[in-house]
């Protein structure tokens, strides 16, 4: 029997429908603006030249169409950690394992970027990272003395995670007005410092990489991964008072905001580079000017606003620590109801008498220094995240459209339009995203889903789990990786051996989508399993919101 204070403590870890409509969409927009946008908009420009405005509408609307499929998905089940628990309720545990492994590979390696993005900002103050030119890409890479503060940082996080994490969700509200006042206030003071229209076509003309470069900065300049965070008006699904209304509106809407913001910023920051700096470079893609591993910062300082470049290297330490705590988190979570679900060690599922899974904790901040070593600089990591991250909301399309089939009487309070076209776009958009990111990228992220799987026939072999429905996941999961990969690397992205040319891979990919697409739908379980998956899914999310409490906002 539990005591009143049990009961007490076990309802003040519950999920608590607290959250209304503005602070669902501000919670989605400030973990929208991590480090992204204090790279995206130097990286872009040089990938795609003045057309790297087009760049970030582009990515928006992609990453609205799987948004759109998620505001469906969430209000349908609103559940706490639903993009990993959501392929479990319609494909089974084997599908649910893979998309969880993908989505824990992805929040893993994003403390570490947030990392390298406050020391490379940083490298305004000591030697944290090194310029150098990697693949035909400038990039700025950790130095011994980056690797030794970038494992204190890490440390930091799991230490405010195991001691602080109530009290920093309350600064963390602060934290998203400040970062969303001083992107703003970037871009107004850019605008009015200095505008150089001549600027759109120099160098060779807007679009001098042409349509290639324009993809191409998509999905590794970090614009994808500038828009990732909407997935947190998902995540907060549970705690909102009104799921029909809120959850639509703030992952739609805060997409929609992020873009605007972003498109002026990056049409700013064109505008605003002196003549001088483009005689200088050359070209778009050789770009860079004194001081530029802190791009927004030296820009601000060669404009004269001194004041506006403090307040950017402040903003670099706030916004990515903020960032990076997060996702610290949210990996420890995953790998926490993995352990939970026997697809990983028990140990993992272990929590403290502070309801903390120091475990799991442990093995973010190991995995996480792991990552530094291939992947040293932000600008070599963001395009491994950015897919892995898109690649765990691929299946999510599949779940909606197999969901209306098994059980069409479940209360929809948001259904998108259109039947199976908004579905299909969206998987097909990211699959592009993908393969937009080089064969160089999807190669790794490959070898990190295979290691996943070898993981998986040791559990089985060792400990044994569910039953694995590997006809309706398998059946079409495999074929999905094993086809993107082989089109990657006969493509022209990233090392890819060039078979495929520009104008034949994006209407493979279609064709590719659409089977894989088809195939799901054919093997998703029957109603009764699913009725069952859902019942199992709506449990274990509870008992982890007992346990664990509710994620940081």
């Amino acid at each position: 029997m539990t005591s009143p204070t049990e009961a007490e403590a076990a309802d003040s870890h519950g999920l608590r429908r607290h959250v209304g409509r503005t602070g669902l969409l501000f919670a989605s927009v400030g973990s929208i603006i991590g480090s992204g946008w204090l790279f995206g908009a130097l990286n872009a420009a040089q990938q795609a030249g003045p057309a790297s405005i087009i760049s970030w509408p582009i990515g928006a609307i992609m990453i609205g169409l799987i948004a759109l499929v998620y505001a469906e998905l969430g209000t349908m089940f609103p559940l706490s950690g639903g993009v990993v628990r959501f392929p479990h309720m319609s494909y089974g545990s084997f599908a649910s394992y893979l998309t969880g492994w993908i989505t824990w590979v992805a929040v893993v390696t994003t403390a570490p970027i947030e990392v390298e993005a406050v020391l490379q900002y940083a490298t305004k103050y000591a030697g944290f990272t090194t310029k150098h030119t990697v693949n035909g890409e400038i990039v700025h890479t950790l130095t011994t003395l980056g690797y030794l503060t970038a494992v204190i940082l890490m440390a930091v996080f799991v230490v405010i995670n195991y001691f602080g994490i109530r009290w920093f969700a309350r600064v963390n509200n602060v934290l998203v007005w400040w970062k969303l006042f001083i992107i703003v206030l970037v871009v107004i003071a850019f605008f009015a410092a200095a505008f150089h229209p001549g600027n759109f076509t120099a160098m060779g003309g807007f679009k001098p990489e042409g349509w290639h470069g324009i993809f191409t900065a998509i999905a590794t300049s970090g614009i994808v991964f500038s828009y990732l965070g909407f997935r947190q008006g998902i995540e907060l699904a549970g705690e909102t008072d009104n799921p029909k209304r809120n959850v639509p509106f703030a992952v739609i809407g805060s997409v929609l905001i992020t873009g605007v913001i972003y498109v002026a910023l990056q049409a700013a920051f064109i505008g605003a580079l002196g003549p001088d700096i483009l005689a200088k470079s050359h070209t778009w893609a050789n770009l860079s000017f004194e001081n530029d591993f802190g791009p927004l910062a030296a820009l601000a300082s060669l404009l004269g606003m001194g004041w506006l470049a403090v307040l950017l290297y402040i903003d670099a330490i706030a916004s990515p620590g903020d960032t990076g705590f997060i996702y610290t988190t949210v990996s420890s979570r995953i790998s926490y109801a993995m352990g939970k679900n026997g697809n990983a060690p028990q140990s993992l599922a272990k929590t403290t008498d502070r309801g903390v899974p120091f475990v799991s904790l442990l093995v973010a901040f190991v995995v996480g220094l792991i990552v530094f070593l291939p992947f040293p600089s932000w600008q070599q990591l963001v395009g491994f995240i950015t897919s892995a991250t898109v690649m765990s909301f691929a299946s999510g399309p599949l779940v909606l459209s197999a969901m209306r089939k098994q059980i069409p009487e479940q209360n929809r309070p948001f259904k998108i339009p259109g039947g199976h076209i908004i579905p299909v776009l969206a998987f097909w958009s990211s699959n592009l995203i993908v393969y937009w990111s080089g064969w160089t990228t999807v190669w790794k992220l490959m070898v990190a889903v295979l290691l996943g799987l070898v993981l998986l026939v040791f559990f089985q072999m060792r400990n044994g789990t569910p039953p694995m429905d590997l006809k309706s996941g398998a059946s079409w999961y495999l074929p999905w990786l094993a086809l993107l990969t082989l089109v990657s690397y006969l493509g022209d992205y990233g090392g890819g051996t060039g078979t495929l040319g520009f104008g034949v891979s994006i209407p493979i990919l279609f064709v590719l989508s659409v089977v894989v697409y088809a195939i799901s739908q054919w093997s998703a379980l029957d109603r009764e399993r699913v009725q069952e998956h859902i019942a199992q899914s709506v449990a274990e999310a509870e008992l982890e919101e007992q346990e664990l409490g509710a994620a940081p906002e």
